[in-house]
C-alpha cells in the first residue's frame, strides 16, 4: 500500500506519494506540483568509502525531453550529458542539504531526481528540491532535515510566491531560498537591480513559506519515516589532536598560518606535516590520520584567531579588501578586454560581439526559453592554484561560477533593439585565492563595457565571510574572504550590484543555517564593499562604455522590411541571400517580423548589403534613379541586375541620345550603368532608361 500526502502551495496542489514505486531505494517520492512529477530518490551505500576524507554526495537533476513532448535531437534520439541548467540545479539542491548530513559521515549518498513531466505552472527545479528534501527525510540515511525550498519572483512590483515558467523569466527577481525550521541555509538570486531592503523581505517571505513546508514534511516523517540507520565513524581520535599539540604547540601552528602569502603558509603547512609523519612514523593508524588532522588542526587554530581576536591570516582588518588592481585592453585585436586582480585572485576576460544568429540555442524543459543572447564562460586551470592536472573541460564548479557572473550582469545589458548583437564573455583565471567567481563579475562588467556595449551600469561583485561561534549571537563577518577563510569559514555569501541594487546572490554555507542578523549583516557589508571596488578601482580603468565597437568587432546596421517581402529576400533554397552574402562578405539575420541585420567588418560591403535588400524588399518607383550590372544583352535590349534576383531591361531606343544599330556599340557585360524607372509599359512591365540619366 502507498501513501498520498498533499498541501496547498501559493493556490497549487502538492501531492507527495510515498511506498508506490522505487521501494528499494532508501527514500523515495514521486512528487507532484500541479501537473509537474518529479521522481526523487535517496540511497545510501552501507559502508564508508575507503581512503577519502570528504563526504561523498551526488546530486542529479535528470531532464527527460518526454516530460514537454520533445524527441532529443541527435544521432542517438536520446538524452546526453547533463544540461547547464540541469547541472546548476543539481548544485542548488546540493548546497542546502551537504551541510545537514553528519560531519564524519563517509558513505556514498546519491540524491536523484528524474523529471517525469512539466506544468508551466509549476517549475520543475522547485519541485525537485522538495522531492530530494523529503526523500532524504524518509530514509534511514542520517539527515538533520527536514529543509524545505521557496521561490519568490517580482512581479509589477507585487512578490509572487513559486512563480510559473512564464511569470519566472519575465519577473525582476528570481529568488530561491531553502530553510530548516529555525534558519535561512541557502539563498540563490537573479535580480533586476533590487534594492537590499527588498531582497531581504523577499528572503524572509520565503522563510516563512517554508515553515509551512517543513511543517508538512515533519508529519510525513513521523508517519512513514523509516528510524537513521548507524554508522562507522570517521571522526578524528583526540587523542592523535593531543598527541599533536605536543609536537606543534598552537603558536606554532599560528605562526605558520597567519601570513598573506598563501605559498608561503602552504610551505609552513608542509613543514608541519613531515614533522608530524616523523614523530608517528611507527604508528600506522595514526599515519593516515595526519593530513585530515592537520586540516582540523589548522581550521580551529584560524577559527579561534579570526573570531576571539579579530585576526585574519593576511592581518587585513575585518572589513578590509585585498590590494585592488584593473586595466583594460590588455589582450590585442579581440573584441573587448580586462583583467581584475583583488589580492592572490587575478582573472582576465575576454569579450566577443557575433550577430544575433550565433546566440546559443537551448533544448530544455522550459518551452519559452529556446535561445539565449549573452553567455559568459569560466575557466579554471590548474596552474591558477600552482597545480598541475590535465584539463578536462569545465566541470560543475567552473559551470557554477560562469552562470553565477552571467547572471550578475544580464540585468544591465542593453536590449537587441538597442545593440543587436549576440554577446560572449570568458572568464580565464589566472591565479586564484578566493571568490573568483566575484572577480569574473568585475572583469567581465570591464570587458563589456571596452568593447563597447552600452550596458546600463556598471557591475560589481564581492564575498563575505562567516565565522560562528558557540551561540547565535557570537559570530563575525570577514569582508572579501580569500581561499582559507573560505575553506575554514561558515559562509561564502557572494552578492554583485549596482549602485542601485541586487543583480545576483548566492550562498553557501556549512553550518546548520544563517540568523537574520547575519543575513542582514553579509547583503550590507557587500554592499558597501562592491561600491568601493566601483570607485577607488574599476572606474580608475574604464569609467563607462565605449561610444563606438572597437576596430575588429563586428558592425551591425538594421534595418526593416516588409514582412511580405522576406520570401524575395530569401530567395528559392535560400539562393538569393546566399548570392548577396557571397558577394559582399556579410552576415545576415532577418526576423519574422522584418528586421534585418547586416554584420561585417568592412562598411563598403555592409552598405552594398543594405542597399541590395533594400531593392528587393522594395518595389521600383517611376522617376527614381537606380544603379546596376549588364547580366544579358539581347537584340532588343539590356537587363539589368539591380540586386541578386531583381532585374529590369532597358529597351534599346532607351539606352542612348543618338540611334544606336547594336547595343554591343555601347555596352558590354559587367558594366555598371545609372538607369531611370519609367514605371510600367502598355504589357504591364517595369521598363527603364538610360538615356539622360547622369
Amino acid at each position: 500500500m502507498y501513501k498520498t500526502y498533499s498541501m496547498e502551495i501559493a493556490g497549487k496542489t502538492l501531492n507527495v506519494i510515498i511506498g508506490k514505486v522505487a521501494a528499494q531505494a532508501n527514500g523515495a517520492v514521486l512528487i507532484q506540483y500541479g501537473e509537474t512529477t518529479v521522481l526523487s530518490t535517496a540511497t545510501a551505500s552501507d559502508k564508508p568509502r575507503d581512503g577519502i576524507d570528504f563526504f561523498p554526495l551526488s546530486v542529479e537533476y535528470e531532464e527527460k525531453l518526454y516530460a514537454v513532448g520533445k524527441i532529443p535531437g541527435g544521432f542517438n534520439k536520446r538524452e546526453g550529458k547533463a544540461s547547464e541548467n540541469a547541472i546548476l540545479t543539481s548544485r542548488v539542491i546540493d548546497r542546502p542539504m551537504r551541510p545537514l548530513f553528519p560531519k564524519d559521515y563517509r558513505n556514498d549518498v546519491t540524491l536523484n531526481n528524474m523529471v517525469m513531466a512539466v506544468d508551466p505552472q509549476c517549475r520543475p527545479e522547485l519541485v525537485a528540491m522538495l522531492g530530494a528534501a523529503i526523500a532524504t527525510s524518509i530514509s534511514d540515511i542520517p539527515f538533520d532535515g527536514p529543509c524545505a525550498s521557496t521561490q519568490v519572483g517580482l512581479i509589477d512590483g507585487e512578490f509572487v510566491i513559486n512563480p510559473s515558467q512564464e511569470q519566472w523569466k519575465n519577473s525582476d527577481l528570481n529568488l530561491t531560498v531553502a530553510s530548516t525550521s529555525e534558519k535561512v541555509i541557502m539563498i540563490e538570486a537573479g535580480a533586476n537591480e533590487i534594492p537590499e531592503s527588498k531582497m531581504i523581505e523577499a528572503i524572509y517571505l520565503a522563510h516563512d513559506e517554508n515553515q509551512k513546508i517543513i511543517e508538512f514534511i515533519n508529519q510525513i516523517v513521523s508517519e512513514v519515516g523509516k528510524p537513521k540507520h548507524e554508522y562507522t565513524s570517521c571522526a578524528i581520535p583526540q587523542e592523535l589532536f593531543d598527541e599533536m599539540k605536543k609536537i606543534v604547540t598552537p603558536q606554532e601552528m599560528e605562526v605558520a598560518v597567519f601570513t598573506d602569502e598563501k605559498q608561503v603558509r602552504e610551505e609552513n603547512i608542509k613543514v608541519i606535516q613531515e614533522k608530524l609523519e616523523e614523530a608517528f612514523a611507527d604508528n600506522e593508524e595514526w599515519l593516515g590520520l595526519i593530513g585530515e588532522a592537520l586540516y582540523q588542526y589548522e581550521k580551529k587554530t584560524v577559527r579561534k584567531m579570526i573570531l576571539k581576536d579579530h585576526k585574519r591570516p593576511d592581518g587585513r582588518e575585518i572589513t578590509q579588501i585585498r590590494p585592488l588592481a584593473a586595466e583594460v585592453d590588455i589582450i590585442p585585436r579581440v573584441h573587448g578586454s580586462a583583467m581584475f586582480t583583488r589580492g592572490q585572485t587575478q582573472i582576465c576576460n575576454v569579450c566577443t560581439l557575433a550577430p544575433l544568429s550565433e546566440a546559443q540555442k537551448i533544448d530544455g524543459l522550459d518551452e519559452n526559453e529556446v535561445s539565449k543572447r549573452y553567455m559568459h564562460h569560466y575557466n579554471f586551470p590548474a596552474y591558477s592554484v600552482g597545480e598541475t592536472k590535465v584539463s578536462r573541460g569545465p566541470g560543475r564548479r567552473e559551470i557554477g561560477h560562469g552562470a553565477l557572473a552571467e547572471r550578475a550582469l544580464v540585468p544591465v545589458l542593453p536590449s537587441i533593439e538597442e545593440f543587436p548583437y549576440a554577446i560572449r564573455t570568458v572568464s580565464e583565471t589566472f591565479e586564484s585565492n578566493g571568490s573568483t567567481s566575484m572577480a569574473s563579475t568585475c572583469s567581465s562588467c570591464m570587458s563589456l563595457m571596452a568593447a563597447g556595449v552600452p550596458i546600463k551600469r556598471m557591475v560589481a561583485g564581492i564575498s563575505c565571510g562567516l565565522v560562528t561561534g558557540d551561540t547565535d549571537d557570537e559570530f563575525i563577518l570577514l569582508t572579501d574572504i580569500q581561499g582559507l577563510e573560505d575553506f575554514f569559514g561558515d559562509m561564502d555569501f557572494k552578492v554583485t550590484g549596482t549602485t542601485e541594487g541586487i543583480t545576483a546572490i548566492q550562498m553557501d554555507i556549512k553550518i546548520h543555517g544563517l540568523t537574520r542578523p547575519i543575513v542582514e549583516g553579509a547583503i550590507a557589508r557587500c554592499r558597501e564593499a562592491r561600491l568601493f571596488i566601483m570607485d577607488t578601482c574599476m572606474k580608475s580603468a574604464i569609467a563607462e562604455p565605449r561610444k563606438e565597437v572597437g576596430k575588429y568587432a563586428p558592425k551591425i546596421i538594421q534595418i526593416q522590411i516588409d514582412p511580405a517581402k522576406i520570401g524575395d529576400v530569401v530567395g528559392q533554397r535560400g539562393k538569393v541571400i546566399n548570392t548577396i552574402i557571397e558577394r559582399t562578405g556579410v552576415k545576415i539575420d532577418i526576423t519574422d517580423e522584418g528586421a534585418v541585420s547586416v554584420c561585417g567588418v568592412d562598411k563598403e560591403g555592409m552598405d552594398e548589403a543594405v542597399n541590395m535588400i533594400q531593392i528587393i524588399a522594395s518595389d521600383f518607383e517611376e522617376g527614381k534613379t537606380y544603379e546596376g550590372t549588364v547580366v544579358s544583352i539581347k537584340e532588343f535590349g539590356a537587363f539589368i541586375e539591380f540586386a541578386p534576383g531583381k532585374e529590369g531591361m532597358v529597351h534599346i531606343s532607351k539606352i542612348s541620345k543618338e540611334r544606336i544599330n547594336r547595343i554591343e556599340d555601347v555596352l558590354t557585360l559587367g558594366d555598371k550603368v545609372k538607369v531611370v524607372c519609367l514605371g510600367k509599359d502598355k504589357m504591364g512591365r517595369i521598363s527603364f532608361a538610360m538615356k539622360g540619366v547622369r
